[in-house]
């Protein structure tokens, strides 16, 4: 087992084996459907309202995702990295595999697309961006690293676009 295995195994240990993790669960449900694709479209509608500067947020936040998807996709059916076995698991993932996490890049991605629009929110949407990840983990269908891919994947992808429409 290499190094990134063992870090991803200790992580998940420690986050999963206490007597507090059907509590840190339900909360987590929460906080990673807030993650969900259903509530980015009804905050694009309501972007929209909001004049040329939510929509452009959201004309960003749509080339970004048509950026991310494809090599989200890409990465989880080539890599096909298992989910984590033989620790709790809070809820049924979407598909077999975990690397990278999508609710963490879209997560990452819509925070630093609207970070951009509204650097006001900055702070607070990167935190909500970290708990969607950290969700993930709690609920017990990622590993750490799959965490830190999937920011990866949200932030170059949105940064890409923020950029494309500033060229």
């Amino acid at each position: 087992m290499n190094k990134i295995q063992q870090w991803d195994l200790r992580v998940c240990q420690l986050c999963l084996l206490h007597p507090y993790n059907r509590t840190l669960a339900r909360v987590s449900r929460i906080v990673s459907h807030s993650g969900d694709g259903p509530l980015y479209l009804l905050l694009a509608l309501l972007l929209w309202q909001q004049g040329a500067r939510g929509q452009g947020a959201v004309e960003t936040s749509l080339f970004a995702f048509a950026l991310e998807l494809p090599l989200y996709l890409l990465l989880k059916n080539s890599l096909k990295r298992a989910r984590p076995s033989g620790l709790p698991v809070f809820i049924t993932p979407s598909d077999r595999y975990s690397l990278p996490s999508g609710h963490t890049a879209a997560a990452f991605l819509m925070a630093t697309v609207l970070a951009a629009s509204y650097p006001e929110w900055a702070g607070s949407l990167f935190a909500w961006a970290g708990m969607v990840a950290a969700s993930r983990l709690l609920l017990g269908v990622h590993y750490g690293s799959d965490l830190l891919a999937g920011a990866l994947l949200g932030v170059s992808c949105a940064s890409l676009a923020l950029g494309w429409g500033q060229g």
